[in-house]
């Protein structure tokens, strides 16, 4: 960031007479240029789900470990018993140690005779550390244990993937259906009988089912459709069979689903069931996926990332229409089960150098609001947008996997979902003269600066959330924002809060990058980065307030994201 000019805080009667209420900022950049942004607090324009609240990761193990169980913490904290959280693997046979794309329970294995042995102690604890936390389990049902995969006699079933591997590597016995359909039904019978009376079915019921994992590839799914959407309806059959109520749906794809997701949705609407002989499959909500594509642009200098927000928002618009388009399903909450600007958290490439910055963190603000907006304009019912990012543990320091804490350390990133936690039930009418239309961020990589806007009311409160993003991870000039408040009612003074992610501030990788990147900071270095991941409010001058206007002008740096609290 190049610095500030001052910000003026000013009534919208009188402008030019509260040159006693000058904030002090740095002096900015002269290459800033001018955003006009309004809000009308009176003018409400329909209820803001916080669809923000899912989150994820391949390696469930790590959520009983150190990091994973403060990271959790943090989570937990942002809307206590309404964050979820989604992990691959929990079925998985293996002795629960934590490794990149992996993990296991053994939850299911056989004895000699080829009886079941059921064992939840691994997910009893992965699961305890999600609730104990104030995080519920968006439940992944899979995936095949050893002893019912149905996998080619010599099939490795573990596969050796690590980072700089090809993908499909993650390929092994475990991506394959079941050997025997009753069995594996009862399998998830046993488990959704054991969780209720472990945990309540008060609990369970505040749960989401989902059977698998982006069964419409290869690398999550060795069967043919027909064979997922059987073994989809006989692990349903289990769930129901032990909590009649219990909230199921899918499937999880990846992207919108092309051809495979038609098929799923004409079959759970309109199939015969393969578990139950019945007409279509229980389903309470639908689950599709949505990522972006950056890229690495070499230039003079060295080179730069560009994001591909435009294919993440393409992928949420055709899932919309595909839901819309079914009059049986098109009122079903939906969740995007794994929303991100790329799809392999743990694949490292100078194409993922956004992730420890502000790049990322723009990228959520700008485009959660497109997603939004998008359901909107579907007129679908979006539940949840889940982001596919959680912490590796014990790997180096911002090593630049797709997260949201490193070392314990939380990135830029999150303070953003601390932000989206602050907004109220209720949105409000909101501008601002430098928001790229949502057609232009879906039809391709834009190089125009986004400055864009949301507001929320609660009560007498409201949250003006503004963000700085452009597609091209590179500096730029600040934005002088002038913000034109109405309907703030006839109070004539509102206290202003502030709080504020970019390059210098709530921001623990540019001061670990001043710190000389050190491997293995000490106790002192780490009490410094953790203080430096904090977003700390910032409380401005009284905002004075004329027939209910008021107007405050600010800078907002390239890639900054800023809440403002009105009260």
């Amino acid at each position: 960031m190049q610095g500030f000019k001052r910000a003026r805080l000013k009534t919208g009667a009188a402008i030019l007479a509260s040159a006693a209420m000058l904030v002090a900022w740095p002096v900015a950049a002269q290459d800033s240029f001018p955003v006009t942004i309004t809000v009308d607090a009176a003018k409400p324009t329909g209820p803001l789900k916080p669809v923000w609240r899912f989150f994820g990761a391949d390696e469930p193990n790590y959520a009983t470990m150190k990091d994973g169980q403060k990271l959790l913490t943090h989570l937990g904290e942002l809307k206590p018993k309404q964050v979820y959280f989604r992990a691959h693997n929990l079925l998985n046979t293996g002795d629960g140690t934590a490794a990149f794309k992996w993990g296991s329970t053994n939850a299911y294995t056989e004895d000699k005779d080829g009886n079941p042995v059921y064992n939840w102690m691994i997910t009893d604890m992965i699961i305890d550390s999600y609730l104990d936390r104030g995080v519920r389990p968006y439940l992944q049902i899979g995936f095949m244990p050893e002893a019912l995969s149905s996998a080619p006699e010599g099939t490795a079933y573990r596969h050796s993937w690590r980072p700089g591997f090809r993908y499909e590597l993650i390929e092994g016995g475990w991506n394959y259906p079941p050997n025997d359909y009753k069995k594996w039904e009862e399998l998830v019978y046993q488990w959704t009988k054991h969780n209720v009376e472990r945990y309540g079915r008060d609990e369970v019921l505040t749960w989401y089912f989902e059977v698998w994992n982006e069964p419409n590839g290869p690398s999550y799914w060795k069967g043919t459709p027909e064979e997922f959407y059987k073994t989809h309806d006989y692990a349903i059959a289990g769930v129901k069979r032990a909590l009649p109520e219990a909230k199921v749906g899918g499937p999880d794809v990846a992207g919108s689903g092309g051809a495979f997701m038609d098929g799923f949705l004409k079959h759970v609407v309109s199939g015969t069931n393969y578990a139950t002989g019945e007409t279509g499959t229980p389903t309470d909500f639908l689950a599709f996926h949505a990522k972006g594509s950056p890229k690495f642009i070499k230039d003079a200098s060295g080179g730069y990332v560009q994001m591909g927000m435009y294919n993440h928002l393409k992928a949420v618009d055709n899932g919309f229409k595909k839901i819309a388009a079914v009059p049986e399903l098109k009122s079903a909450p939906i969740v995007i089960g794994e929303s991100d600007p790329e799809g392999c958290a743990a694949c490292p490439g100078p194409q993922n150098g956004y992730r420890n910055g502000t790049m990322y963190s723009s990228y959520t603000a700008a485009s959660f609001a497109r997603i939004w907006e998008l359901s909107e304009r579907h007129k679908v019912n979006l539940e949840g947008v889940l982001t596919w990012a959680f912490t590796f543990e014990d790997q180096p320091w911002f090593a630049g996997y797709r997260q949201l804490a490193s070392n314990g350390i939380d990135l830029p990133v999150l303070n953003v979902f601390r932000m989206y936690a602050k907004l109220g039930p209720e949105s409000v009418a909101a501008s601002s003269s430098a928001q790229v239309p949502l057609d232009e961020m879906i039809a391709s990589v834009t190089q125009k600066n986004d400055v864009g806007v949301m507001a929320t009311r609660d009560g007498a409160k409201v949250a003006v959330l503004i963000w700085h993003y452009n597609d091209n991870d590179l500096t730029g000039p600040d934005a002088d924002i002038s913000l034109k408040l109405s309907g703030l009612g006839k109070a004539k003074t509102r206290k202003v809060t502030q709080y504020l992610v970019d390059k210098t501030t709530a921001n623990a990788y540019t001061v670990w990058q001043k710190m000389g990147a050190p491997q293995s900071p000490d106790q002192d270095q780490y009490k410094v980065l953790e203080a430096a991941s904090v977003m700390h409010p910032k409380v401005l001058p009284a905002m004075a307030v004329s027939k209910g206007a008021a107007a405050l002008d600010m800078p907002l740096a390239r890639q900054g994201v800023t809440l403002l609290i009105i009260e």
